[in-house]
């Protein structure tokens, strides 16, 4: 039970106040759920409500004009029923409440007014929502509903994010990949590896860090044909073709002439070549001098972590990766890598990398702790098939 004394508000209302099906009306039915504060820290971004653990709370049932229709106590769980008010809500505001949604969290600021949140995603088991509001709003009792037409005009200043199913995603680096590798040696399972970091995200091993909203883990599996780039000089880096589900190929480039944190990326969906044709393709279509290196299996579990104080998310990547004719020839790693940000209030660059090297810091603390790697590097895939071919030559693929 949390002791924060400040209020903490899931307001309900009708969906056409933020969807604008129609005009706001004075008697539109509205209700401010009292909950604990769950912001997982101050200032936050980011905000989950799961229903089930709001437990006991007290909900206040008002026009939009402020008139009181009612209050009650009322579980958590009994707020929704299939998208629509559930039993907890009825006796409230009656079949009027039946299109009630969640339109966002009010947190109560310590010096006064209230920061609102706004419901990006709605389900039977929760809600996230996302801070919309730079500066406190209102400043009257939460009744009086002085803040609420700051928080209409904050959700219809942000609608496309907020009105679009992941459009409130972002890049801060488009075309650039920022990343942290770890050589893990000895490799450990890295299915039980990926799953220990997600259980220890969901204990809240690393604070104010939650498994991404519904898209906490996800398994990659397919095969890359990598091609060094040697020339042109600008050009330099590697050019690598993953089968995709139709047949044809995602090309992946990326340019760096030394393995490093920053480097430019990009994908390009729909090539359609035969494994036979991509050295030719580079070369032709594209004007490179390539050398083609050992095609290699990969196998990639991903632990997806958002910062709730910054809405920034990064991946926590367990990899392994052995060489098709030569499976005994095996590079494992982990990688930290920034991936995109759920905010709609601005940023400073620099706080995606500050925020990415306290999210590295504890990873390499657990990668540590088991044993599995000590040293951040960069090294890249490039680097580990250019060192296979110097110490194997006969693996190098020949034309």
């Amino acid at each position: 039970m949390s002791t924060d004394q400040r209020g903490a508000w899931v307001v309900l209302g009708g969906v056409h106040l933020i969807n604008g099906t129609r005009q706001r009306a004075d008697d539109d039915p509205m209700v401010l759920v009292r909950v604990a504060p769950l912001e997982e820290v101050r200032p936050s971004t980011t905000v989950v409500v799961r229903w089930e653990e709001l437990g006991t709370c007290e909900a206040v049932a008002l026009t939009s004009d402020g008139r009181l229709l009612g209050r009650a106590l009322t579980q958590g769980e009994e707020l929704f029923r299939d998208g629509l008010a559930g039993p907890g809500l009825r006796p409230l505001v009656g079949s009027a409440g039946s299109a009630l949604v969640p339109l966002c969290y009010l947190s109560e600021h310590p010096g006064g007014g209230y920061h609102a949140y706004a419901q990006i995603r709605a389900h039977a088991e929760d809600a996230c929502f996302v801070r919309s509001t730079a500066e406190p709003v209102g400043r009257r009792p939460v009744n009086e509903l002085d803040w609420l037409k700051d928080v209409l005009t904050a959700h219809q200043r942000f609608v496309l994010p907020l009105g679009n199913h992941h459009l409130y995603f972002r890049n801060h680096f488009k075309c650039t990949e920022l990343e942290y590798k770890y050589t893990l040696d000895p490799a450990p399972d890295i299915w039980e590896a990926g799953m220990e970091v997600l259980r220890a995200l969901r204990d809240g091993e690393l604070p104010g860090c939650r498994p991404e909203y519904r898209e906490d883990f996800q398994i990659w599996y397919y095969d890359n044909h990598l091609f060094d780039v040697l020339g042109p000089e600008s050009e330099r880096g590697y050019a690598s073709f993953i089968p995709s589900y139709d047949g044809k190929n995602i090309l992946k480039r990326k340019w760096f002439a030394e393995d490093s944190f920053a480097r430019r990326e990009e994908l390009t969906h729909g090539v359609d070549v035969a494994p036979e044709g991509f050295a030719d393709h580079l070369a032709e279509e594209l004007g490179l001098t390539v050398r083609a290196m050992p095609p290699f299996r990969r196998v990639r579990y991903d632990v997806q972590c958002e910062s709730m104080r910054t809405g920034h998310i990064y991946g926590i990547f367990f990899d392994h990766c052995r060489l098709l004719d030569a499976p005994d020839v095996v590079l494992s790693q982990c990688e930290v890598e920034y991936l995109r940000s759920r905010n709609v209030l601005d940023h400073e660059e620099g706080e995606v990398v500050a925020e990415m090297d306290r999210v590295d810091a504890w990873v390499r603390g657990f990668l540590a702790d088991r044993g599995w790697a000590k040293e951040r590097s960069f090294y890249s895939k490039r680097s580990f098939l250019r060192d296979v071919v110097a110490a194997r030559p006969e693996l190098e693929p020949r034309r």
